[in-house]
């Protein structure tokens, strides 16, 4: 569910210290009732794509074609990613943030991981149109109880980036959150049911 981007901005987050020349895209609380040490478990699923089993052929046609037309017209090409052609956030982690790890392999997947505290996970995607920013959070619901919150924060490239993060919009709210919600919360739903051991 979308909440009011003051849901992210008025908790004591850490990378509000790393990405003040970003922009909030958007804020999601998300449907994974767990308790106080869950967020590990919330980034390995979120990381390796749950389940997949809510995941609709929209959101991965979508998903093709703007990396078909991102390799077109060079946008995604290593050269431009974080660390290479694009200043990384890394370089902006305190000392306490490099020493705390990064949390699972992520081997394959789109953001590079940035940092993994017992309360919040973020990871960098850089390219020629953006630099953006994931970041999970394990919000306490009270009574020892927490639920996940995704939130998106982006540094547009110049005009091409501006004009990228307009003509993406209705799709990331129509199809690419919905969608990326589901299986979330299916995912937490179905990991949550199965006996542990």
């Amino acid at each position: 569910m979308k909440v009011p981007n003051t849901e992210h901005t008025s908790r004591p987050w850490r990378i509000h210290e790393l990405t003040r020349d970003f922009r909030l895209e958007d804020v999601w609380a998300l449907d994974t009732p767990g308790g106080p040490d869950d967020l590990p478990r919330l980034v390995q699923q979120f990381v390796s794509g749950g389940d997949g089993s809510d995941e609709t052929c929209g959101p991965q046609v979508l998903w093709a074609i703007r990396w078909k037309v991102g390799e077109v017209l060079g946008w995604d090409d290593p050269r431009h990613g974080a660390g290479a052609g694009a200043p990384t956030l890394r370089d902006r982690l305190p000392a306490d943030l490099r020493e705390a790890g990064h949390g699972p392999d992520l081997d394959g997947f789109l953001f590079r991981p940035l940092y993994l505290l017992r309360d919040e996970w973020a990871g960098e995607l850089a390219n020629r149109t953006v630099h953006a920013v994931m970041h999970l959070g394990w919000v306490p619901d009270g009574d020892g109880r927490h639920h996940g919150q995704m939130a998106v924060l982006v540094r547009p490239n110049g005009v091409l980036g501006q004009g990228y993060m307009v003509a993406i919009k209705p799709f990331r709210h129509l199809f690419i959150y919905p969608s990326l919600l589901r299986q979330i919360e299916s995912g937490w739903a179905a990991a949550s049911a199965a006996p542990r051991p």
